[in-house]
């Protein structure tokens, strides 16, 4: 996949005439390490340990983490939109988010696994303990809040997403505001 990407950069070099060489990275962050080698060894834990570095690439990291391989207990297809809506979301909408002060957690978090996980455990199950990236689906963030973020439906309907006060999944009644 590599190669598509390495091949489709020469061609458009060549296209433009001189172009700059594209810088190297010489070395990962230590959170990117970190996260590349808690998926390798591991699985994939959270977001919430690791840091970043510069304001201005506050998710980058969490993206190039999400990259680097599925977390456990996510099927492989929801992983691959998230990482794409990930990359359209931090381009249009990344300046917007750290503005308003939304964390890697209120975009990328997902629900802590039990110890033993019933076979038909879902990480992506817990609505109220997933991050907003996950939900997108391939849907389009319209507007952002510092409490919502409005979602186009492939039908033109709005979905809000709540950042606080998500309501937990249960039955009718478990819960003061249902009264």
């Amino acid at each position: 996949m590599t190669g598509l990407y390495l091949g489709k950069l020469r061609a458009l070099k060549s296209q433009k005439g001189a172009v700059e060489a594209l810088p190297k990275l010489t070395k990962c962050t230590p959170s990117v390490a970190a996260a590349r080698c808690a998926t390798a060894n591991e699985g994939f834990g959270s977001f919430d340990s690791a840091q970043s570095t510069t304001s201005s690439n506050r998710y980058r990291w969490v993206v190039t983490a999400l990259e680097a391989g599925c977390p456990d207990l996510v099927p492989v297809n929801r992983w691959r939109l998230a990482v794409d809506d990930a990359r359209v979301f931090i381009a249009r909408w990344g300046d917007q988010a750290e503005a308003l002060s939304w964390t890697a957690r209120d975009l990328f978090g997902l629900h802590q696994p039990p110890a033993p996980p019933h076979p038909s455990y879902s990480r992506l199950a817990r609505y109220d303990e997933t991050g907003l990236i996950w939900l997108l689906q391939g849907r389009p963030v319209v507007a952002l809040t510092e409490a919502t973020a409005a979602i186009r439906r492939s039908t033109g309907a709005i979905t809000i997403y709540r950042r606080f006060h998500k309501p937990a999944l249960g039955p009718v009644g478990d819960c003061l505001d249902d009264f």
